[in-house]
This record gives structure tokens, sequence and C-alpha cells, in this order.
């Protein structure tokens, strides 16, 4: 057996852990179809919690019911992306004129450039409509996946809710995913942009619980063949914190040391396995997520990381020398990049696992 973990961003895990009751509800949502709940959500957490996982897990129960699955990710243009898939999809169900081919995409007008002449191109809409209603035709539909809408342009947003909303009136069998980080996803609904959005499911990944962790590690060595005492088990789920990422990351590590092992997991290659996989955290997501932050922002990390649990503004403030205003200014900043979260009032906390003791250690 091979090693079943895949310790790197947006690959599916071996066992997907504490999220079965979310693809529950989705599978549920395509047997109803147009109008179902859960045919409209958002994903958001914090860093290499999982978002992207849980949209290709989404994506992969939607295509087990015949449905098709357009993934996306919302950097500039993606409106665009969008719109060719769904004009190829349209061909190769058989619909539009034979050898059609795509040479260019205008997201802003919804059009899509072909080589036909400018009276037969499609305009995104109706290449959507056309499209689902054959799909419907066959009792399937069309799922569309966005990745990082807290990224994305406004008005390409405004203009994919406005459109959807409309494929939904008119019960045409839509599903539309999204995921994104947490406080940048608030702030696009509480802008008004996409209104319609706020009337998606919400949900909000957090941490898994620690025992599930246990039991899948459990599971997964046993079929490997591998002797890891309970114990040891324990110690390599806690250092997880329950966070996908470090769950892959530690499971990975774990399974390379049992195979140099000859199957037996002693406290050595345990320890051994947990330090590789926090430091290839500290390369892969402390790292880059810290890459784009400034002096100031990380002044305010290490005055954070001096608390042992959620720190108050004020004490931030007060360590780093900012007025009041300033440390409220750099608080939104950090929760907007994902690194810190709001902890109750005048309170943050940590986003990202291992970050505090990163934050110390550089200090």
């Amino acid at each position: 057996m091979q090693n079943p973990f895949r310790a790197t961003a947006g690959a599916p895990p071996p066992q997907v852990i504490g999220r079965i009751g979310v693809l529950d509800e989705f599978d549920y949502g395509l047997t109803l179809g147009s109008g179902a709940p859960s045919l409209l959500t958002i994903f958001t957490g914090a860093r290499g919690i999982g978002k992207t996982v849980m949209l290709g897990e989404a994506g992969a129960v939607a295509e087990s019911h015949g449905w098709v699955v357009i993934s996306e990710t919302a950097t500039a243009g993606f409106m665009g992306r969008i719109g060719a898939q769904m004009q190829r999809h349209l061909q190769e169900l058989g619909e539009g004129p034979a050898r059609r081919r795509i040479t260019g995409v205008s997201a802003a007008g919804f059009s899509i450039t072909t080589q036909l002449p400018p009276e037969q191109q499609v305009g995104w809409r109706e290449t959507g409509e056309a499209l689902l209603r054959l799909l419907a035709s066959n009792g399937t539909g069309l799922v569309v996946a966005v990745d990082e809408i807290h990224a994305a342009d406004r008005a390409e947003i405004s203009q994919l809710a406005a459109v959807i909303q409309h494929f939904i009136t008119d019960s045409l069998p839509i599903g539309m995913l999204f995921a994104g980080l947490p406080a940048a996803v608030s702030d696009l609904l509480n802008e008004g942009v996409a209104t319609f959005l706020r009337r998606a499911d919400r949900i909000d990944l957090h941490a898994v619980a620690v025992g599930e962790v246990e039991r899948s590690f459990a599971e997964l060595f046993a079929q490997g063949g591998f002797e890891v005492s309970s114990a040891l088990l324990t110690q390599a789920a806690a250092a997880t914190d329950g966070y996908p990422f470090l769950i892959q990351l530690v499971g990975y590590f774990l399974w390379r040391e049992a195979e140099k092992s000859s199957g037996v997991v002693d406290q050595a290659a345990t320890t051994n396995a947990i330090t590789a996989a926090l430091r290839r955290n500290e390369r892969v997501v402390l790292e880059a997520a810290l890459s784009t932050a400034s002096g100031r922002d990380v002044d305010f990390l290490c005055a954070m990381a001096q608390d042992e649990g959620s720190s108050i503004i004020g004490d931030v403030a007060e360590r780093t020398g900012m007025s009041p205003s300033a440390a409220s200014n750099y608080r939104r900043r950090l929760i907007e990049e994902g690194l810190i979260q709001p902890a109750g009032y005048g309170r943050v906390a940590f986003a990202i696992p291992g970050l505090r003791q990163h934050m110390r250690a550089a200090q």
C-alpha cells in the first residue's frame, strides 16, 4: 500500500474527516435539484483548513450523480473562463455548430468570441441557459465551484451572482459553491456586492476533533500493515491540532518513518515525523502567509505571541506603541489576510496553527 497522505494544497485526503455531514447535505441537494439550499454554499475558514478540498469533494459527489462540474479560481477573467467551459460542454453534448472553437472571452459583456459570425455568437447567460436546459432534459445539472472569492473582482462576482439568481428563478439545475477567507467573504457580502449571495449557506470550516484524527490514523496505518501504539497515535494526532493540512503532513511523514522501520513505529520515529511536519508547515503555510506582511504587521503578531491564548487589542497596542486607531487598522488588515481572527469583544487569536510559535522564534 502506497503512502495515502497527499500533503499538498488542495490535494484530496485519504479520508475526509469531520466533514461528512456537509457532504451528505450537498448530496441530498443534488437529488432535489434546483432551489435546494445546499446547492448555494460558501465555505470559509483559515488557510489550510480544507476549503479547496471541500470544493473538490463536493465536485466529486456531483460528478457521481452525473452532473457537470466547472471549477475555477477567482482570478481576473474567471467569468469568461467559466463561460468558455460552458460552451465546450454544450458542444460536447451535441449542441451548436460542429468544429466551433473558442478564440477569446469578454467577461464584462458576458460574451464568448468564437469563429462564428458576430450574429451567431452566444451570450454568457444564453450559453448557460442552453447548457442547463440540455442537462435538465437528461436529469442532471451543472455545479460551478469558485475558489478564493476573497480575491475576486467585485464586478465579476456581481455579474456571476445576477446570472445564477436568474437560473435559480427559472428552476434550472444549477449549483454554486464558493470558498474564501472568512473576514474577506464577510466584507464582500456586507458591501452589498452580490446581495443575492447573502442567502447562501455559509459553512465556516473549523479544526477537526483530534479524536477523529486519531481514529483515522489508526485505521489507515492498520490498513498499511504498520504497528503504531495507541499512545504514539494519540501524540501524532495531537500534533495536528485537528488542522487538515497538518493532518496530511503528520500522516505523510509518519508513514515514511513506518516504511523505514520495517513497519514498527517507535517514539523516535514519531518525534521525527512530527518535527518534519511542523517544519514543512512553516515553509509551505506560515512563510507563505507572512510573505506580504509589513514590518508593523509582524510587530503586531509578535506582540500577540507573548500571550498564551487570545490577545486583548489594548495590550497589543501598548506593546507595539501603536495608537488604538492604528492597532484597529492592523487588526483589520491581518484578519483580512487570514492570519488572525476575532476571539470575542476586543480580542483576537491566531488563525493558523503554529503561527504563535513561529512568531516567538522570529523574535
